[in-house]
């Protein structure tokens, strides 16, 4: 006797159908595209609240062309006391590193991920930022976020920030170094040499991405 699997499950499936959507919303919450997203939207809200806008200008997600492809910064904030470019982390567990390390270890429980050291990570974009604008590297302070509940177990340099007190240590920097003509001209050069936000430029830049990181093969003679 044949049995129809179908009509086996289907009471069972009626009953627990909306289940479906809760697990795939359940995973891409625990995705690291997802993840990234709800860092970058946190500091962008708290500094929103913390950082006045007549005082530092507000640029987010900047995609720019460089000589390796693109580059892409989550956030930078012009003032009077220079530019901040943002990396955000949202990362949980307990975080080991020092800022000569080339790459950090994030353990969550018997769990170990190692990552790109990001004071590096966003060397290349202070870097690149300085060579666009034709400005010293001076004015131009790094900043890396951790907004998740990451705990550091190593000693951090001051720049490596939670989102408790990232704003608190922008707002250290009270020597005036830019006038507001500077300031609406760095802006500007930024707007212009950014690729448009959205899709299809994330798109390329993951491709950048992948051609920078994939080693290249060996040949046999």
């Amino acid at each position: 006797m044949s049995i129809d699997i179908f009509t086996v499950f289907k009471p069972l499936w009626e009953q627990l159908w909306w289940l479906l959507p809760l697990l795939v919303l359940a995973a891409w919450l625990q995705s690291p595209r997802c993840k990234g997203w709800l860092g970058e939207w946190l500091i962008k809200t708290k500094a929103h609240r913390k950082l006045p806008a007549n005082i530092y200008q507000a640029l987010h997600d900047v995609t720019l062309p460089d000589g390796a492809g693109t580059t892409q910064i989550d956030h930078i904030f012009v003032s009077p006391y220079g530019l901040f470019v943002l990396e955000t982390k949202n990362y949980k567990g307990w975080i080991f590193g020092t800022a000569r390390d080339a790459q950090w270890t994030q353990t969550t429980g018997c769990y170990k991920h190692r990552f790109q050291n990001p004071l590096r990570q966003n060397h290349r974009h202070t870097a690149c930022l300085t060579a666009l604008l034709g400005i010293h590297h001076d004015l131009v302070h790094s900043v890396v976020v951790f907004t998740g509940n990451a705990r550091f177990k190593t000693p951090m340099p001051a720049n490596v920030c939670t989102l408790g007190n990232f704003d608190q240590y922008i707002r250290s920097f009270r020597t005036v170094v830019l006038t507001g003509q500077e300031i609406q001209t760095i802006c500007q050069a930024i707007a212009s040499a950014r690729l448009a936000p959205g899709r299809a430029t994330n798109a390329t830049h993951r491709q950048n991405l992948r051609k920078r990181h994939v080693a290249p093969r060996r040949h046999r003679s």
